[in-house]
């Protein structure tokens, strides 16, 4: 997996911080920005945060290109809404010899590995077959989700918050919960006081909304605390 924070909004706290005083004050934008200094900036952001007014966050978009993937990974992208996604598509792109992800308990397993790697070359011999008689676009049909697949993705920071509290928890995905751990590590980089108390509701407040379905960590921070 590889994942590279492209771009992101100048000066993403300080845009935030201005956009949530803008609606309590009578100066203009260009003010407020002049007179926020980093200090003003986090103190203001962690009272604004945990009073849960998010929508000044809106203002801070990030953009993301993530590749190594599986479409596994990509379909539960997606249900993140609040943003925008551009991927390799397989109708105009070749699939022939693609390549594909293993998980880490087939990869750890040798037969049931070896099993694993025989399908896939069962299915790219197909594949290969049925695009010389038929379109990609149809040939795709015989596909994996375990094709490799890379996409660039842009989230706002209130998208991303929801994002990595779902994302981050012990319950999602291994490999969702991993680019989900990667981007937020790139994130706290640029912006650390928006994003300090991002990731699992776990780890963040010690608390948990999976009901029967916990994995009981919360109550194992808790009794430590």
């Amino acid at each position: 997996m590889k994942v590279s924070l492209l771009s992101y909004t100048e000066d993403p706290e300080k845009k935030v911080a201005a956009a949530a005083r803008l609606c309590y004050s009578t100066v203009g934008a260009q003010e407020l920005l002049e007179d926020l200094d980093d200090k003003k900036t986090a103190e203001f952001l962690r009272k604004l945060i945990s009073m849960g007014h998010l929508s000044p966050l809106e203002h801070a978009v990030f953009t993301f290109a993530v590749e190594g993937v599986s479409r596994v990974l990509s379909h539960q992208m997606v249900r993140h809404r609040i943003a925008s996604y551009s991927q390799k598509s397989q109708r105009y792109v070749s699939e022939h010899n693609f390549s594909y992800i293993i998980p880490p308990s087939i990869q750890k397993n040798p037969e049931a590995l070896a099993k694993y790697r025989e399908k896939m070359s069962l299915i790219a011999q197909s594949y290969a077959e049925l695009a010389e008689i038929v379109p990609k676009e149809d040939a795709r049909y015989i596909l994996p989700s375990a094709c490799e697949t890379k996409f660039i993705c842009t989230f706002n920071a209130r998208s991303l918050l929801n994002f990595f509290q779902h994302r981050c928890c012990r319950r999602a995905q291994w490999e969702i919960r991993e680019l989900a751990e990667e981007m937020l590590r790139l994130v706290r980089q640029v912006a650390p006081v928006m994003f300090e108390k991002a990731g699992a509701t776990c780890d963040v407040y010690g608390v948990c909304y999976e009901g029967k379905m916990s994995c009981g960590r919360a109550k194992k921070i808790m009794t430590r605390g």
